[in-house]
């Protein structure tokens, strides 16, 4: 170095009380078309997801709230804003863009002495280039920086699990796991979107780098039932999935399920994984009535807290209607087993076969224990009410799932007619299936509900396997009448559905008598919806609380029942059948007893 290398930079300040010279046309001459000029982003098609700002290695991208653009299910509310200071035009925005929303133009000139106009919301902030259709796009087909397909999890073929109860969905290898893991871009999207808000780009990342110890930490911060999530969770997180828009949604569940079924069944495996070996005591009980998802989801996160936690279930094991509503083939008890001994091994006490207001009543509970979590679950069936129903052999779905698991006698006719359309009617209709397979040899189920198939609300591949297993799925009609004959079921007479609400948008079905059709059977099973027994609450009790007008217990932020500040109510009583929001709603409530008792510390 010399003497020159060390005073060449200070000769700028030449310069520094000289005026600014603006070149009010710098080249004055359009850009080649696939020029990267300034960007251009469809704010209606874009939903907030973040990924461009993620790939940034400048920092030139900021999501921002917009007016006019809300949040909501699957979208952030959220649009990039550029920073033309930062930008380099390097395009790995638009290229990672999981909506295809964002571009850059070829336009490259904009002159302005204010160096604030050069941060701007595409899409958002008026501009002149808009319009204009040269300047660069994601390439297409197949460019993309994560798989468009996701990977095919492998099952029994329909020939071999027709008439067995076994699981048929097999899971992911290890390599599938982590091809599948590469496809998420780590937007957020989804834990927005998971009622238990959980870390899903985090427990992805635990596939991607093999650490299934960490993946469990991140499962077990707001979901204690991994096995059975993993396996039946409605997967709302699913259908927001960015990659979603363009291709198909990531397999976030089965990603789940992945990580829980590495670790071996050994609770002191997971007390060790996950920090849980010694908990301290406070020396407050909690009564938890009902095992299914909410009570075991507060039990697990009020037993983290030191609270000795006491659950009445009145059947024989534990789940509630994750057992005794879901068939063994879609979720294996031995599975159910694993999540709740882990929760039994925190020191969680279970009393099976105990039933509420006969066993031991709701006020003996309030006595004996410091606070009482109520999550009693739909175990009733509702009935159409049409003529026949009454009849001997029309049953409810709910009733023979319970039977099925209970080892207990179960009528099987050779000709089934299921009325519903909700994923318990696609497991009654593929259980029955199963058990005509077994005692016939042969498969004669028919299903029909008032919706149309695109609107029917059980899953998609439910509705494609009881079909591939046989079953006859013949949606959009709505059921008037159940054929009796000599005291016998001889079929269901249906109308064509024209709509199911009225324009005040209340259930009001209307149909086409001219379009009627008999779906003949010897035995009808109801699969409308689900009801709640609270016959468990004394009047006394009903006087103090609050019910809105679905007839549900109205509780506060933390599933308090109003009224009875001892009483915490939540699962699907409070929220309807689905077992992740029971889970998050059972999570708050254990936070919402503990601030309870311990308002006064």
């Amino acid at each position: 170095m010399n003497i020159k290398d060390i005073f060449t930079p200070f000769t700028a300040w030449s310069g520094v009380l000289k005026d600014p010279v603006t070149i009010k046309n710098p080249i004055g001459r359009e850009a080649a078309p696939r020029y990267r000029g300034f960007h251009d982003n469809d704010i209606n098609v874009c939903i907030g997801c973040g990924t461009c700002e993620a790939i940034c290695e400048n920092q030139a991208i900021d999501l921002v709230p917009v007016d006019g653009i809300d949040t909501k299910s699957g979208d952030s509310g959220l649009r990039p804003k550029i920073d033309y200071g930062r930008c380099c035009w390097c395009a790995l925005c638009v290229d990672i863009c999981t909506t295809d929303s964002l571009r850059l133009t070829n336009e490259y000139t904009w002159v302005d002495t204010d160096a604030d106009n050069f941060r701007f919301i595409p899409g958002v902030d008026p501009k002149d280039w808009y319009e204009k259709e040269d300047g660069w796009r994601k390439p297409v087909p197949n460019y993309n920086f994560y798989g468009k397909e996701r990977v095919h999890m492998g099952e029994l073929h329909a020939d071999e699990r027709s008439d067995s109860f076994i699981e048929f969905v097999k899971g992911y290898s290890k390599e599938q796991a982590q091809q599948e893991a590469d496809r998420c871009v780590s937007c957020g999207i989804c834990t927005a979107t998971c009622p238990a808000h959980m870390g899903i780009p985090e427990y992805i990342k635990a596939v991607r780098n093999d650490d299934m110890e960490e993946g469990m930490r991140v499962l077990y911060e707001t979901n204690p039932l991994p096995e059975i999530c993993g396996r039946i969770c409605t997967h709302k997180c699913e259908d927001v999935c960015s990659v979603g828009h363009t291709g198909d949604a990531l397999s976030i569940r089965w990603l789940k399920r992945y990580i829980a079924d590495q670790i071996p069944a050994d609770t002191d495996k997971y007390k060790d994984i996950l920090g849980t070996g010694d908990l301290a005591k406070n020396g407050k009980k909690i009564a938890i009535i009902g095992s299914g998802p909410s009570g075991l989801s507060a039990a697990h996160y009020l037993a983290l807290l030191g609270y000795s936690c006491t659950i009445f279930e009145k059947l024989p094991k534990a789940g509630g209607m994750m057992r005794y509503g879901i068939p063994e083939y879609r979720l294996p008890y031995d599975q159910i087993d694993k999540d709740v001994d882990y929760i039994a091994a925190l020191g969680v006490e279970f009393k099976y076969n105990v039933n509420i207001g006969t066993d031991i009543t709701l006020e003996q509970l309030e006595k004996d224990y410091d606070a009482v979590f109520s999550g009693t679950g739909l175990h009733l069936g509702r009935s159409t009410r049409i003529p026949g129903s009454d009849n001997e052999n029309v049953y409810q779905s709910v009733d023979l799932l319970r039977d099925i698991v209970l080892e207990k006698p179960v009528p099987v006719k050779e000709r089934v007619v299921v009325i519903g359309g909700g994923n318990v009617a696609m497991d009654i209709t593929r259980s029955m299936a199963r058990l005509q397979m077994q005692q016939f040899g042969k498969v004669n189920v028919i299903t029909t509900s008032l919706e149309d198939e695109e609107h029917m609300p059980a899953d998609r591949e439910e509705i494609v396997e009881a079909r591939e297993e046989g079953c006859s799925i013949i949606p959009g009609y709505g059921p008037q009448e159940i054929i009796i004959e000599d005291g016998k079921v001889k079929g269901l007479k249906v109308w064509k559905c024209l709509s199911i609400f009225d324009e005040k948008g209340m259930f009001n079905p209307k149909f086409d008598q001219a379009e009627e059709r008999v779906f003949e059977g010897d035995m009808v099973i109801e699969s409308i919806g689900q009801g709640m027994d609270l016959s468990y609450l004394t009047e006394e009790i009903k006087s103090k609380i609050e019910f809105n007008n679905r007839g549900r217990i109205v509780v506060d932020a933390d599933f308090q029942a109003k009224g009875l500040p001892w009483l915490f109510v939540g699962g699907d009583i409070i929220e309807g059948p689905d077992v992740i929001h029971g889970i998050a709603n059972g999570h708050r409530a254990a936070m919402g007893i503990d601030k309870f008792l311990n308002q006064g510390r």
